[in-house]
């Protein structure tokens, strides 16, 4: 890679669930290449055991209208065999994460408390309050005996009080979690019980949408889909922080979190990295500019493209070096290692607060710095990706071939940002891990990963340098070299 010169230094919608909704198109992120997961692995042939894909997950994407029916159908079987009614049985489902056979041990060892667990009964007579007089317990007005209401504790209300507590409660977004309004009662207050109170077919309509979005957040094999005002749900059988995406805004997300996709990190490590560099902004802005010396001649440079071997050529000297470390790119293909591992001072703990509070600052620079190192070169790949296509476009255009004939250099780009990808997130990954050989395991592999990705990006900024199977052995080896730390690392 060559540099640029430089004289001074220098990333709760109502609507998700309207089944009418219309698709609208949205405007690309120039930086990001689309789908760089699809297509790919079959331009890197797999055999034998070399074939396991870490990362396949098997899933489904359901439109407002299959994903409700699907709701329904569990509901309507549920309540049949516990002999309730279907609000009874969808507040149980909710309670239990829908998980029915758990549902179906509760209540043949005990039905009564797997009531009382799902809060649609109380826990014993002796809580319930029945009300001799007619007076409301919220308002104190004397009121009518059909004009009082109340659910199974017997927390009797008037019914104006009823409408009130009910129509804030969806205002505010609530579903499910409309309850009793007796302090000190847990009882959820089924649907049935409260859409005969919502003063208006708006509220109403709300309400449902709402009940949807609590129905579905509550079920283990469900997600909705984090894209824009986007309508869909996820299903699967075996839920996993694994990648998923919608098949109808493209959003690509972990099940598990439905943050961006982030292995081999895990989903409460990646949520502590995140709010760690969102604290540290300050921090991060100090080394984001993406600027630095160099090592030979002390000229302020600046990467124009994803790899990170450096290329300086003058007529009295040149420079071949490594923008992470700055060190010789000579010494890469053996101490590569080096260069990706932070080295622990194995004394810090006996040294002053001070010490210990800048030994932290370090560790964490070092793991931030690499990490949005990788974010800024998935950014100049997508322009070098950009770049290809139009080359292939022109060699068409002038009968050089056909888009088959070329398809391996998108590939190949398409390759390179799947594998850089995984290594920035293998940073926050590191950078929580305890010492000891399982970390040294994984720096290893991770270090291996990184020399590929980088030979790879050589080749793909200099294609037309390299021959097709040239360029396809690097592709081979940088994915399995991804795939292998993911076998290893990626929780299963």
């Amino acid at each position: 890679m060559s540099v640029d010169m430089n004289s001074q230094g220098s990333d709760s919608n109502e609507e998700d669930y309207d089944p009418n909704c219309e698709e609208e198109e949205e405007d690309e992120d120039p930086g990001d290449i689309e789908d760089y997961y699809d297509g790919v692995a079959n331009d890197v042939e797999q055999q034998g055991a070399d074939a396991f894909d870490p990362e396949e997950y098997q899933f489904t994407c359901l439109t407002y209208k299959e994903s409700e029916s699907t709701l329904n159908e569990h509901m309507a079987s549920l309540a049949a065999t516990l002999k309730v009614s279907h609000a009874v049985a969808k507040l149980v489902l909710v309670s239990f994460h829908w998980q029915i056979s758990e549902i179906l041990e509760r209540h043949k060892s005990n039905a009564a408390q797997l009531l009382v667990e799902a809060r649609v009964q109380p826990a014993s007579s002796k809580h319930a309050m029945v009300h001799s007089s007619h007076h409301c317990a919220v308002c104190m007005q004397f009121v009518r005996k059909e004009n009082l209401l109340s659910l199974a504790c017997q927390h009797q209300f008037c019914r104006s009080c009823w409408e009130q507590h009910c129509t804030v409660l969806v205002k505010d977004g609530v579903g499910v979690g409309v309850s009793c309004m007796a302090q000190d009662c847990l009882l959820r207050t089924p649907e049935d019980f409260v859409f005969p109170l919502l003063p208006s077919e708006e509220l109403k309509d709300k309400y449902r949408r709402y009940l949807f979005r609590d129905y579905v957040e509550s079920h283990y094999q469900l997600q909705l889909c984090p894209g824009a005002d986007c309508p869909m749900v996820i299903q699967v059988q075996e839920p996993k922080a694994r990648r998923v995406q919608c098949n109808r805004c493209n959003e690509v997300f972990c099940f598990k979190c439905r943050q961006m996709y982030h292995a081999p990190t895990d989903c409460a490590t990646i949520r502590k990295w995140l709010t760690k560099c969102a604290d540290d902004s300050e921090t991060a802005n100090y080394i984001s500019a993406h600027t630095k010396d160099c090592p030979k001649c002390n000229i302020c440079i600046e990467k124009n493209g994803g790899c990170n071997h450096m290329v300086m050529g003058f007529l009295l000297f040149s420079a071949d070096f490594c923008w992470m470390c700055l060190g010789d790119w000579k010494t890469h293909g053996s101490e590569y290692y080096e260069c990706s591992r932070y080295k622990e001072n194995p004394d810090i703990v006996n040294q002053s607060q001070q010490a210990q509070a800048r030994e932290a600052l370090k560790k964490y620079l070092f793991y931030f710095e690499r990490w949005e190192n990788h974010n800024k070169s998935l950014q100049l790949e997508a322009q070098t990706y950009q770049r290809i296509q139009e080359k292939i476009q022109e060699r068409v255009m002038n009968n050089l071939g056909t888009w088959i004939d070329w398809q391996y250099l998108q590939n190949a780009a398409k390759l390179l940002a799947k594998c850089r990808y995984t290594l920035q997130y293998t940073y926050p990954y590191a950078y929580y891990m305890e010492s000891g050989p399982r970390k040294k395991l994984f720096e290893y592999q991770q270090a291996q990963l990184e020399a590929e990705i980088e030979n790879l990006s050589w080749k793909v900024e200099r294609a037309d340098s390299y021959d097709r199977g040239d360029l396809e052995n690097q592709m081979h080896i940088a994915e399995q070299r991804r795939r292998t730390l993911l076998k290893d690392f990626h929780d299963t």
